[in-house]
């Protein structure tokens, strides 16, 4: 208010100055007072409306603040009528709690005081125990004849006795048990497994039949004075057999590879009419690398039948090549998938991992692949190509453990071995003779490749003729007939076998250029 009327009076001086400065004559001066004066009251009439409203406003703020401080005050008294009953509550809860640990302190001391009464009874009864268990034994020491610690002695020697009796009677029970249990769950777990492999047997014979239009292709394939038949069998190392059956060729030869890239050759030069040596020789190194790539794919298929999507390359190609191996007369792949079957089977009934035991008896017969390359047992020999590429232990031994060329120490080697005798006992699986025979024609081969100066040897019309072709520039004619003589008779000295073996030396010369 004082603000307003200070400011409303520095207004009023400052027109009255500019008035009094701005004119001189009276009526100048009295209009000044005349504005002075209104001024004046202007001035009172707008400080009686400032007081007017400050007292106004200062009623409405002190009764704002009354009614807040009111409402303030009912608030802390609501509050504190609140935590009065929550204390008043804490207080009802602590007492009854005191209470109740002073009804349980008078039960624990009466209790206290039944045990106290109690245990001296118990004290009392014990020495009268005591006394009684020391008058038996001397009563009983006195009857027997014996002292407590040799009565204890005895005791303890004929108990130690009729337990030792009895834990050998329950050994050999137990063990008797075991014995037939084990038994009888084999005998069932092997007889599931057959039942449940329904493989068939793939037999292997030696010769392989191919089927012709007609027999006018015969002469054909024969050539001018035998050169065609000639052709074929040296690059082959298959023996060619045309006789007087209608419409058909046999090939024979005791390795299944040569005999199947040899059946190819021979339809590929059939299908394709032009038969000389030249074409001979072209149409067999197709048929070379088209039984190659059956032997990846067979691999392949091996390995994703069984259900095996990380085996290496060269381990598949291996694998692959079981396709064409024989042992007894059974297809090495076809019984490396059963024995597969088999141990997967007998896993699953054991209760444990399938995929190993699917896996070791796929790669059991591996090293059959490379038994004629790498000298020792194909259990050995297998062991060691699987460890190369990097397969884990336990599969290599159990390669190597399947014919007990190590010792079997773990389930899997067990079940990979039973899996292997079972495939080969399968009726009609396998035959001795033909494993016999294989042998003797590899035995030739071998016996005539360890002559220096031999480049490649053929056994041919069933190990009755041994086909030597030698390096021309190493043997000459006379040496060629002095090789001759010497495989025949060496031969004779090592091997067993009927009839005769006709052995012919072959030395070759060929010059080649190419017409540009």
């Amino acid at each position: 208010m004082e603000i307003i009327i200070g400011l409303v009076c520095l207004v009023v001086g400052a027109a009255a100055v500019y008035f009094v400065l701005s004119g001189s004559s009276n009526s100048k001066i009295k209009a000044a007072e005349s504005q002075v004066a209104s001024a004046h009251t202007e001035a009172e009439r707008i400080a009686s409306e400032a007081a007017h409203q400050a007292e106004r406003a200062k009623k409405e703020a002190l009764l704002e603040a009354k009614e807040e401080i009111l409402q303030l005050k009912q608030n802390s008294d609501s509050e504190e009528k609140k935590r009065k009953g929550e204390l008043q509550a804490l207080e009802n809860r602590i007492m009854q709690r005191e209470e109740s640990l002073d009804h349980r302190n008078d039960a624990l001391d009466q209790r206290e005081h039944q045990l106290s009464s109690t245990q001296g009874q118990l004290d009392h009864r014990k020495g009268e125990l005591d006394a009684l268990e020391v008058k038996q034994r001397s009563e009983l020491e006195r009857v027997a004849g014996l002292s407590s610690d040799a009565a204890h002695d005895e005791l303890l020697t004929r108990v130690r006795a009729e337990s030792v009796r009895e834990e050998a009677q329950i050994l050999r029970e137990s063990e008797q048990s075991v014995r037939a249990q084990a038994d009888k769950t084999a005998r069932e777990i092997i007889s599931t497994a057959i039942q449940r492999c329904a493989a068939d047997q793939a037999g292997e014979i030696t010769v392989t039949t191919v089927h012709i239009p007609s027999d006018d292709v015969k002469g054909r394939i024969i050539g001018r004075e035998g050169r065609n038949i000639r052709t074929f069998e040296q690059i082959s190392g298959v023996s060619l057999v045309i006789d007087d059956t209608p419409e058909t060729v046999v090939l024979s030869s005791f390795d299944p590879v040569r005999r199947e890239t040899a059946r190819v050759a021979l339809e590929n030069l059939i299908a394709d009419g032009r038969i000389h040596p030249a074409r001979i020789e072209e149409l067999y190194k197709k048929a070379e690398s088209l039984v190659a790539e059956r032997v990846r794919e067979a691999g392949e298929q091996a390995a994703f039948d069984a259900g095996i999507h990380d085996l290496h390359p060269e381990l598949m190609k291996t694998l692959g090549a079981l396709r064409y191996r024989t042992s007894f007369g059974q297809n090495v792949l076809a019984h490396s998938e059963q024995v597969s079957v088999l141990c997967g089977i007998m896993a699953s009934e054991l209760g444990m991992d399938e995929v190993p035991a699917k896996r070791a008896g796929l790669l059991h017969d591996i090293g059959k692949a490379i038994d004629h390359e790498v000298e020792g047992p194909h259990a050995v020999i297998g062991a060691d190509l699987a460890r190369r590429y990097g397969e884990r232990p336990e599969i290599v031994h159990a390669i190597e453990a399947h014919h007990a060329d190590v010792e079997p120490n773990t389930v899997l080697d067990v079940l990979v071995q039973a899996a292997d005798a079972i495939s080969a006992a399968r009726p009609g699986a396998r035959r001795e003779s033909a494993e016999n025979y294989i042998k003797r024609l590899e035995k030739l081969e071998e016996i005539s490749n360890a002559h220096e100066g031999v480049e490649r040897t053929y056994a041919m019309q069933a190990g009755r003729e041994l086909h030597v072709m030698v390096e021309p520039e190493r043997i000459s004619d006379a040496q060629a007939t002095v090789l001759a003589h010497d495989i025949a008779k060496q031969i004779e000295d090592e091997m067993q076998y009927p009839g005769q073996v006709r052995v012919v030396v072959i030395r070759e010369s060929r010059a080649v250029d190419v017409a540009k």
